[in-house]
């Protein structure tokens, strides 16, 4: 199995989207303290703890902000669906549940309504397919 790590643009985009949140605790810190005498030191340690939690979660949240990894673009190649219409060259299937637009490959003939297909490529939001004898 390949275990990948996180790189240094991984960390750099995490820490960018928990910005706005340091941001709105602080706001809201500041607008506490117009009606609440809020110790300076209460604010800035409750700060440092939020950080710390970004810090801790990053491990485990890492995968989520890695949008170069190949994982993330190919994860539907392999997969197994149910066409919902014929497609001719193109039409609907039926993933894990959901619906995504998909074309047929190549020039394989047309694949009828309720056939098993299998994802062999993928481009935007629509699925290269071709029939599944399994």
């Amino acid at each position: 199995m390949n275990k990948q790590s996180w790189s240094f643009r991984v960390m750099v985009r995490y820490a960018v989207f928990q910005v706005p949140e340091i941001f709105l605790l602080v706001l809201v810190l500041i607008l506490i303290k117009q009606w609440v005498d809020v110790p300076v030191w209460f604010a800035w340690g409750l700060t440092g703890l939020w950080v710390i939690k970004d810090m801790i979660l990053f491990p485990f949240v890492w995968r989520a902000y890695d949008m170069d990894s190949a994982e993330v673009g190919n994860c539907m190649v392999g997969t197994q669906g149910v066409t919902k219409d014929r497609l001719a060259p193109s039409g609907y299937i039926r993933i894990r549940g959901e619906l995504w637009k998909a074309e047929v490959t190549g020039n394989d003939p047309p694949i009828d309504s309720g056939q098993l297909v299998r994802v062999q490529g993928i481009s935007g939001l629509k699925l290269f397919v071709q029939a599944d004898d399994a």
